[in-house]
């Protein structure tokens, strides 16, 4: 069982890993994430956890049609690189929706005031 968990955490460290290059190498905050409410984020991990021929052909001509940025951005590497990126992309998107579920002072005080 040790084994295992040792197989797991390197997986799980390797996506952290890729979500904090995302933030502090490209430079995507919060803020910047938080602009994404049309789903791109989850589109985007989609695109590079897909097999075939998107996420094995690094030298294909272009994204694949779901793509939600500039060409300039899909960048594939091999197979497992493309599952932490995605990976790293769905986590994003977790952390959007889980900011934007948070209630606001201002909707706390409106709520507050009604009591």
């Amino acid at each position: 069982m040790a084994d295992d968990l040792d197989d797991y955490s390197n997986a799980i460290q390797d996506v952290i890993a890729e979500r904090l290059r995302q933030m502090h190498q490209e430079g995507w905050s919060e803020q910047h994430d938080d602009t994404h409410t049309n789903g791109e984020l989850a589109d985007a991990a989609a695109c590079y956890a897909h097999p075939v021929p998107y996420g094995v052909a690094p030298q294909h001509s272009g994204p694949p049609p779901l793509w939600p940025w500039h060409r300039k951005w899909w960048k594939p590497k091999d197979r497992r690189r493309n599952l932490v990126r995605a990976a790293a992309l769905i986590v994003a998107e977790i952390e959007r929706l889980d900011r934007n579920q948070k209630p606001t002072v201002a909707a706390i005080e409106a709520t507050a005031a009604k009591s």
